[in-house]
């Protein structure tokens, strides 16, 4: 059975994850080259010998502890007071978030001490909710560093590792602690990502997801079992590659974007806070999210999973077709909800653009870099898709509100 695109998984949660006979591609190749591109390796065998090799291993060590302090939580998180919080936005926020924050910055400043983070939590609400003690805890329980215990000062400074930034190309870690955090918070099955990526003068080079409730149908041939997680990382020039998060299985399979050529068979995830009537693309095809039933003039919308990096994760494994978002004036797109999704997808044979075809700007915040502006939006494909779609996009967009 294909590894990342044949799962027959019946649970509800989960069955986004399968595609359906109806959209299968037909190719006699397709399983074969999964196979023959997997390796065994703390590492994907391209990579290895890649130029930043050395980050990439540090980035898939940090995100890996970082899963399993999110597992570790997530367990007691419904029986312990005070772990599920409130920010100022009202996006529910957890210990996991900040204590991914903390762990990562300081497994990477370790080694990596000269470059900055850019990630989405800050120490202060930390602070002033008094969880700064909850925190230190798990971090310690994760952290690489057993021979310095690590303090309360330690952990504060780590997550509020940032940099100064100018108009010039800088080099620097974007990190989203956990991208779908109500995904963390409904339950064991919900899908969500810790998402790191590293720029280096203005191009994202690697990324590296983490995935803890990913689930994959075991075969003989793989040793990918129900609910054991998935890690997937790319690194420029060396393609995308995924393995099983839990367990000490190191084989590493090659990851592939889907091969459909007609938008109308390709299957499409948006974000959850937009409807496919606000994107341009419904005057030309309406949706349906009935799998077994697709109108010839309508597309396959796929069930909303939580979280940007999850529908990018989705497209780089061949799940997904499309990820398509429209860009809002109340509403600022966030760096860290994109960078390790776009490596991603590029390095699996796709293509992340704005709406008008061009190439994310990640220097379009100067002061911060935690802001993007991408034009009209920003549209994720199979490459194979992109061209017609946009030009579908630019046809349409003013026919839409």
């Amino acid at each position: 059975m294909d590894l990342l695109h044949c799962s027959r998984l019946q649970n509800p949660i989960t069955k986004l994850l399968q595609p359906h006979t109806r959209f299968t591609v037909h190719s006699t190749s397709s399983s074969l080259c999964l196979r023959r591109f997997s390796v065994r390796s703390s590492l994907p065998s391209p990579a290895q010998n890649a130029k930043y090799n050395r980050e990439l291993s540090a980035a898939v060590d940090a995100v890996e502890r970082a899963c399993r302090l999110c597992v570790d939580v997530k367990r007691s998180l419904f029986t312990s007071d005070g772990r599920i919080l409130e920010k100022n936005d009202q996006t529910p926020v957890t210990i996991a978030d900040f204590g991914v924050q903390a762990l990562i910055s300081l497994e990477l400043g370790k080694l990596f001490p000269s470059i900055p983070l850019v990630a989405e939590e800050d120490s202060a609400f930390l602070r002033s909710n008094n969880l700064v003690d909850s925190v230190v805890n798990v971090v310690i329980d994760k952290s690489s560093s057993k021979d310095k215990e690590l303090t309360e000062a330690d952990v504060l400074e780590a997550i509020d590792r940032k940099g100064t930034f100018g108009p010039n190309p800088a080099t620097y870690w974007i990190l989203d602690p956990i991208d779908g955090t109500r995904g963390f918070l409904k339950g064991n099955e919900a899908l969500y990502v810790v998402g790191l990526a590293l720029v280096v003068e203005g191009q994202i080079v690697l990324g590296v997801m983490g995935c803890p409730n990913w689930k994959d149908n075991k075969s003989d041939n793989d040793k990918y079992t129900l609910g054991s997680g998935m890690i997937m990382v790319a690194h420029i020039g060396c393609g995308t590659w995924s393995k099983k998060l839990s367990g000490v299985a190191l084989n590493w399979y090659r990851c592939l974007v889907d091969g459909y050529n007609l938008v109308h068979k390709g299957r499409f995830c948006i974000s959850e806070s937009q409807t496919w009537d606000s994107l341009p693309l419904s005057s030309s095809f309406g949706s349906s999210i009935n799998v077994d039933n697709v109108g010839d003039n309508e597309v396959l919308l796929l069930p909303t999973c939580c979280g940007s990096l999850c529908k990018y994760l989705m497209v780089a494994s061949g799940r997904a077709s499309v990820f398509i978002q429209r860009a809002r004036a109340e509403r600022v797109i966030k760096v860290w909800d994109h960078a390790v999704g776009v490596i991603c997808v590029q390095e699996a044979g796709g293509k992340v653009t704005d709406w008008n075809g061009d190439e994310l700007d990640l220097a379009g915040d100067e002061v911060e870099r935690k802001a993007l502006f991408p034009p009209g939006g920003i549209l994720v494909s199979n490459s194979r898709l992109h061209e017609e779609i946009l030009e579908i996009i630019a046809s349409n967009s003013a026919i839409i509100s």
